[in-house]
């Protein structure tokens, strides 16, 4: 996404998950930016947050597959 985009901060680069370390940047990503819940569209995505469930949930931060 170009940078100009992301300037006026209404949007957020999500981390690339293929990234080793995807879903600690995905919970760095939700507690930096006040994010509560997290819907997942993509099926790769929801299984590496899936299995780090747990860890989302003593943050209080909601995972999801269904909108």
């Amino acid at each position: 996404m170009p940078k100009f985009m992301l300037s006026p901060g209404n949007m957020i680069r999500l981390p690339d998950p293929n990234s080793t370390t995807y879903v600690h940047e995905m919970l760095t990503l939700c507690l930096d930016n006040y994010i509560d819940a997290v819907y997942m569209l993509r099926d790769g995505e929801a299984k590496l947050l899936l299995s780090a469930e747990q860890l989302f949930k003593e943050y209080n931060i909601s995972l999801t597959s269904e909108i």
